[in-house]
C-alpha cells in the first residue's frame, strides 16, 4: 500500500519514531511504483496476450507461432512481457479450475501454464535445460540427452503452454555451444508451447541468421536446424517440421521529437508524479517548465533509467529536506543501476547513461515564483496554474 499523503505541518507534528516510519513507508512507495503502460508497451502486451490466447485454444497439430520481443537495455521488456503473461495465466487458471474444480490440501500444485527463465551469461544446452527445470522444481539428470528429455517431460507434465526465455542475445553464435542452445530453443516449439524470446538488438545479434521473412505472413521463418546442421536433439519431431515462425515486436524508448511522443512522455511523467509522496510536491512538478525536457535528456526516454533517477532523486529530496524534485536536485543525483553482475554489457543489457547533462537555466523571476509556490507557509501544494 502506498504511503498516505501528508502536508509538511502534519508530518512535523508526528513523533520522531512515527516520522521515521512514515519516511520509510514513503521510500518503499517510491521504489515500488506500479508498472505504467506506455503506447510502446501496450502494443507489445496486446500482441503477447493475443498470441498466448490464440495458441492456448489451438488444438490442431503443428508448432505454435512464437514471439520475439526486441529492445534496448532497461526498456521494460521483461516487465511488459511478464505482466502480459501473468494476466493470461490468471485467465488460464480460471479455465483450469472450472474444468478441474477442487484442490487437495498438503499437495504441490503441478499446473504451471507459464514458465519464465533467463539464459545464463555463458549459455549451453545444459544450462538452459537446468534453468527450465528449476522453474518447474524438477531434478536435473546427469547427461544432456536426459536433461532434454526431462525438459520435455516437465513441459508436458506441468501443462506448460507458454515459455518465456529472457536474455537470448547472450548467445554468441561463433561458439558451438551457443549454436546448439539456439537449436534447442527452436525445437522446444515442437511441444506445442508458445515460445517468447526476449533480448537486446536481436536483429543485429546474429540470432536471425538463416531466417527469412515469409512474404505471405510477414513473419520470420527459421529453417529446421536438422536440415542445416544434420543433427537435432529430437530427430523425429524436428524432421516433421518445415520451420518455426516468429513475429518480432520492438519495445522502443519514448520519442520526444513528435507531438504524440511528447504527449505520451508527459502522461508517463504525470503517472509517476501521482505516485510520489514528497511533502512539498505539487501538480506539474514533473510535467511543467523545463523539467520534462531535462528528464528526457538525462534518460533518453528509457523507462528504466527514468525510474532509477526518480527513485534516487526522491531519496535525496527526503534526506536533504527539500521534499520536491527539481532539475538542480536531480543534477546532483547520479543514476545508479545497482548490482548488474548478472547482466551482460557486451549484449547491450546495460544501457549507456547520458553524461554531463546540465539543468536548464531559469529566470530569476521564475525561480522566485517556483520557490514561493512550493515552500509556502501553509505547506500546501499550489493549485493548477499557480
Amino acid at each position: 500500500m502506498p504511503a498516505p499523503r501528508l502536508k509538511p505541518a502534519d508530518h512535523q507534528a508526528l513523533g520522531k519514531r512515527q516520522r521515521a516510519l512514515h519516511d520509510l513507508h514513503r521510500t518503499a512507495t517510491h521504489v515500488n511504483m506500479r508498472l505504467q503502460e506506455t503506447p510502446m508497451s501496450v502494443r507489445v502486451a496486446n500482441l503477447t496476450r493475443g498470441r498466448l490466447q490464440n495458441n492456448a485454444v489451438k488444438f490442431m497439430p503443428g508448432t505454435r507461432d512464437g514471439l520475439v520481443i526486441n529492445g534496448g537495455g532497461f526498456q521494460g521488456k521483461t516487465e511488459t512481457a511478464c505482466d502480459a503473461a501473468a494476466s493470461f495465466e490468471d485467465v488460464w487458471h480460471e479455465v483450469h479450475h472450472q474444468l478441474l474444480p477442487g484442490r487437495t490440501p498438503g499437495t504441490r500444485d503441478v499446473f504451471v501454464p507459464v514458465a519464465y527463465c533467463r539464459l545464463p551469461v555463458r549459455a549451453t544446452p545444459q544450462g538452459l535445460c537446468k534453468a527450465i527445470l528449476n522453474v518447474h522444481g524438477d531434478p536435473h539428470p546427469g547427461t544432456l540427452d536426459d536433461l532434454v528429455r526431462a525438459v520435455r517431460d516437465a513441459i508436458r507434465g506441468h501443462h506448460t503452454i507458454a515459455l518465456l526465455i529472457d536474455d537470448v542475445t547472450r548467445l554468441r553464435l561463433h561458439r558451438e555451444d551457443d549454436q546448439d542452445t539456439l537449436d534447442l530453443i527452436r525445437e522446444l516449439m515442437d511441444l506445442n508451447v508458445t515460445l517468447i524470446l526476449i533480448g537486446v538488438d536481436i536483429p543485429g545479434s546474429g540470432l536471425l541468421r538463416g531466417a527469412y521473412v515469409d512474404p505471405r505472413t510477414g513473419q520470420w521463418l527459421f529453417p529446421d536446424p536438422e536440415a542445416k546442421h544434420g543433427k537435432s536433439h529430437h530427430t523425429a519431431a524436428a524432421a516433421a517440421q518445415t520451420g518455426r515462425r516468429f513475429d518480432i515486436v520492438d519495445l522502443d524508448p519514448f520519442d520526444y521529437s513528435t507531438p504524440a511522443g511528447i504527449a505520451a512522455f508527459l502522461d508517463h511523467l504525470a503517472g509517476i508524479e501521482d505516485q510520489l509522496r514528497l511533502l512539498r510536491s505539487f501538480t506539474g512538478m514533473l510535467t511543467t517548465g523545463e523539467m520534462p525536457e531535462y528528464l528526457y535528456d538525462r534518460t533518453r526516454g528509457i523507462v528504466g533509467l527514468l525510474r532509477r533517477l526518480i527513485e534516487d532523486g526522491s531519496t535525496k529530496a527526503i534526506t536533504s529536506g527539500e521534499e520536491r524534485l527539481t532539475p538542480e536536485l536531480l543534477a546532483r543525483t547520479t543514476i545508479q543501476l545497482g548490482d548488474h553482475s548478472d547482466l551482460d554489457p557486451d549484449a547491450g543489457e546495460v544501457p549507456e547513461i547520458p553524461q554531463n547533462v546540465t539543468p536548464p537555466k531559469q529566470s530569476k523571476e521564475r525561480r522566485k515564483r517556483g520557490r514561493n509556490a512550493v515552500f509556502d507557509d501553509r505547506g500546501e501544494r499550489p493549485a493548477a496554474g499557480d
